[in-house]
Parts: structure tokens; C-alpha cells; sequence
């Protein structure tokens, strides 16, 4: 495939001389912590090929997640990622910033993208990032926050009420968000 690691290229009989070679005269870019992609491949996010390789149950989130759904014009600074609380911090060459958000809640809304990476990676979807930068507006900003709001209700006007059930599941999201909706519609 278009991506692949180092023991991967040792199974398949490449040697170390073989592989750096490679990456001398730029035929793979590697990625970080054993991670590499052929230089011809197509245009990829490479950060977000790095996180799927190497943060298992990685998923996009708040900022990034709203600016990829289109919910926002912020261009990201660095990458959202959370992980489930507990796991471990990984250590990448890619900007992220990391959030770890609670086992119980982590799969609620939780889909998954191809980035080109062996693997998909998880993010989450409009309505689980609205009700995230709602509940942590204090840290992420409420601008952030009613702007995603608002430009969710005007693609998704009657689909406020799967809204307000999915922010019931998370502590503190459901009276931001029924207010919110109370002025906004």
C-alpha cells in the first residue's frame, strides 16, 4: 500500500541499507517512529497518515473536527485528536493537540474517514463536535462554539431534537445546548 512501516518493509525482505537509501534520494518520506509513505503515492495529509498509523482509537475533534464538516471558516493550528482517557500519550512529529475525553462517551458519534494511512481514522461528526466545543467553550471558546452551532442549524434545522438526546449522554452539554437553541431558533 501506499503506506507502511518499518517492519513491514523487513518482512517483506527490505534491508535497513535498502530502506534508508530510499529515503535519501526521497523515494519514501518517512512519517515518523517507523512509519513511511512512497513518494509517488497522491497528495495526503501526511499528520493525519501519522496519527492513524500510530494513535490506536485517535479521532478528530473539537476545532479540527467542526473546520472538516465545514462548520467552521477557523483554519486549525494544530491537529485535535482525543483518545480515551487513560490511554497513552503517543509522542508524533505532527502538531496535535491531544485530548483525552471519557471511555463511557467515547464512541457516542464517532465515525471513521480513510486518510491514505493502512488504517481508518476516527472523527467525530458534526453533531458530537458541536456538543464537545459546547461543553469545553470555556477552554476552547464560545465564538467557536455558536458559529459551529449556527451553521449546523441552518444545513440541519430539523434534526435539533437528535441534537439535544445525543448532548444528554455528556455531563453539563444539555442546558448550553437547549439554550442555545432556544435563542438561535
Amino acid at each position: 500500500g501506499p503506506t507502511f512501516t518499518y517492519g513491514d518493509a523487513r518482512k517483506a525482505g527490505v534491508v535497513d541499507r535498502c530502506l534508508y537509501a530510499w529515503r535519501g534520494n526521497g523515494r519514501i518520506i518517512a512519517l515518523g517512529g517507523g512509519v513511511y509513505r512512497w513518494a509517488d503515492e497522491p497528495p495526503a495529509n501526511l499528520d493525519l497518515i501519522e496519527i492513524a498509523e500510530r494513535v490506536p482509537r485517535a479521532t478528530l475533534c473539537l476545532e479540527t473536527a467542526l473546520a472538516h464538516h465545514d462548520l467552521i471558516d477557523v483554519i486549525p493550528t494544530a491537529t485535535d485528536v482525543a483518545v480515551p482517557r487513560g490511554s497513552h500519550r503517543p509522542t508524533l512529529t505532527a502538531a496535535i493537540r491531544l485530548h483525552q475525553f471519557h471511555r463511557e462517551t467515547f464512541d457516542i458519534g464517532r465515525d471513521e474517514i480513510e486518510v491514505g494511512a493502512r488504517r481508518p481514522l476516527g472523527i467525530y461528526s458534526p453533531e458530537r463536535s458541536i456538543i464537545d466545543i459546547v461543553r469545553l467553550r470555556h477552554a476552547e471558546g464560545a465564538d467557536l462554539a455558536w458559529e459551529g452551532l449556527r451553521r449546523w442549524l441552518s444545513r440541519s434545522p430539523r434534526n435539533t431534537g437528535q441534537l439535544v438526546t445525543m448532548a444528554a449522554k455528556f455531563k453539563g452539554a444539555e442546558t448550553p445546548i437547549r439554550s442555545a437553541l432556544e435563542v438561535l431558533l
